[in-house]
């Protein structure tokens, strides 16, 4: 077993979510795109996410811990919302 598969079993799962936070290009990004205004734009967010490497575990994160709000894996809440309702 490696040191990042104990540390993972250690920290229960958070290591390996922190791993590719630190791979998103949002890290690397102004915060404040993520989390527009009420009634803002999410264009330029949501253009970041369409070249992140980590997308689809940002969304999944998102989606399991019932992220309410910011752009997480390319969707807003609203988006994130439908996607839900069309899976359950």
């Amino acid at each position: 077993m490696s040191e990042w598969q104990e540390l993972d079993l250690l920290l229960g799962g958070e290591a390996e979510e922190a791993s590719w936070q630190e791979r998103a290009l949002c890290a690397q990004t102004d915060p404040e795109a993520f989390f527009p205004e009420k009634g803002g734009s999410t264009r330029e967010a949501k253009r970041v996410c369409l070249s992140c490497e980590v997308q689809d575990e940002c969304l999944e994160y998102a989606l399991a811990h019932d992220e309410r709000f910011g752009i997480w894996g390319g969707l807003s809440e609203r988006e994130r919302r439908k996607l839900k309702k069309r899976a359950g």
